[in-house]
């Protein structure tokens, strides 16, 4: 390795490494509220179930497909200020959506009107809210050498996987106080990430002309494809389970309004517990044994999607809401082994200095797979309500026995 590459091109402290990972898991958090609030309020406005995808479908797509742009701009104008500009967007794009849901929830708007009102509104968030992450793999990037490039890249992955479950998670806390404040939650959450950034990061500063970066990998490389396929497919199983959760909960235990809640709040409320039962599955692997172990990622990727794919099972098995809930923590404790696994599997199979621009492409999947999984959830439930947990059992079962007689056998390191 020559000495240009022993250091970065440009520095960060380990503060403000960690504001662009809170900055992630703010991001995650606005993203992902809506499967807890937006997915049954909408059906409460008159929308049907895959009205209610479509919506959050086509915002997913503009939003995946915006990602190469907002990186370009990143580059043009700065890191800082596309991360401070896009945690704003998404913040304000969610309060629009919010007043949108809250018309729409009260009537003054109904049918096709509160439709295609969704959609214009929700169409915006996809637009202007995306540049956080490739901005922030570019500042993870300019920050690190290509020896801590693969952990600070994937520290911001495991950040916005967080993120995607503490968002739902919160619900739980904030739905007491009406079933739309847990979206007011991620808009004072992310507005606040926004100013702290402001503060906290360096001014933006130019690179040195002869400075070099590592060059982006090809999507169909054919070291990496392989591993951002198999992610993209474990996403769209995800997906499908994500979108349909409230739902499920919902038609299952039947809430009343009663003297201590409304039915909607209840809805929100054990959807919440739900995803927080994911989020703390996923932290205790996660900080209690992944971390500390760093055990083989081979031997922990299929354990992990064999639990997922049983969790998904026994959510449908099992009738009372604390084995539901016991369901979803073995849930997150198996995404907790599997997607740290895959994507450091995905970032072994090229060269060290190769290792930054591959987490930065496997960083893709979740937004692809959530084009596709939520409206495929859709359409399965208004078949069967628990055909989604079956299906995506199925899928992430399937991939779990790629793993172990394909992945498995592959060398850590490229020959």
């Amino acid at each position: 390795m020559t000495k240009h590459q022993d250091k970065p091109l440009l520095p960060l402290t380990g503060m403000q490494k960690a504001m662009i990972g809170i900055a992630m898991v703010a991001m995650g958090a606005g993203m992902s509220i809506n499967f807890v609030v937006v997915a049954p309020l909408a059906r409460k406005a008159g929308l049907t179930e895959i009205q209610v995808a479509g919506i959050l479908t086509l915002s997913a797509a503009i939003y995946a497909l915006m990602i190469p742009a907002w990186g370009r701009w990143a580059d043009q104008f700065g890191r800082k200020r596309i991360m401070i500009f896009s945690l704003t967007a998404m913040g304000l794009t969610n309060m629009a959506f919010l007043f949108a849901l809250s018309a729409a929830l009260a009537g003054l708007i109904t049918g096709l009107v509160a439709f295609f009102t969704l959609v214009f509104v929700r169409l915006w968030f996809g637009l202007l809210s995306p540049g956080l992450q490739p901005a922030a793999m570019a500042a993870m990037t300019d920050a690190t050498t290509p020896l801590d490039r693969a952990g600070g890249l994937g520290m911001l992955g495991a950040c916005m996987s967080i993120g995607s479950i503490i968002g739902p998670a919160g619900a739980s806390v904030l739905a007491p106080f009406g079933a739309l404040m847990p979206i007011w939650g991620t808009i004072i959450f992310n507005l606040s990430v926004a100013v702290l950034l402001a503060v906290t990061l360096p001014p933006t500063r130019k690179r040195a002309k002869t400075a070099s970066r590592p060059k982006p990998l090809a999507v169909r490389d054919p070291r990496v494809f392989p591993h951002l396929s198999f992610l993209f497919c474990y996403f769209v199983g995800i997906g499908i389970v994500q979108q349909t959760i409230s739902w499920f909960i919902e038609d299952r235990y039947q809430f009343e309004d009663t003297a201590v809640r409304t039915a909607d709040e209840a809805i929100v409320l054990y959807s919440g517990i739900a995803f927080a039962c994911i989020a703390a599955g996923m932290i205790l692997v996660q900080f209690g044994y992944v971390q500390p172990r760093r055990p083989d990622p081979r031997r922990i990727l299929p354990l992990g999607l064999s639990i997922v794919a049983l969790g998904y099972v026994a959510a449908d098995v099992f009738h009372p809401f604390w084995m539901l809930a016991l369901a979803f923590f073995a849930v997150g404790c198996g995404a907790a082994l599997a997607v740290p696994a895959a994507n450091a599997l995905g970032s072994l199979s090229v060269s060290r200095e190769e290792q930054g621009a591959a987490a930065a492409l496997l960083a893709a999947a979740p937004p692809a797979g959530f084009i596709f999984g939520p409206l495929i959830g859709a359409m399965l439930y208004s078949f069967m309500p628990e055909l989604p947990l079956y299906v995506s059992a199925a899928l992430v079962g399937t991939l779990a026995i790629y793993a172990i007689l394909v992945t498995s056998k592959r060398p850590l390191t490229p020959s």
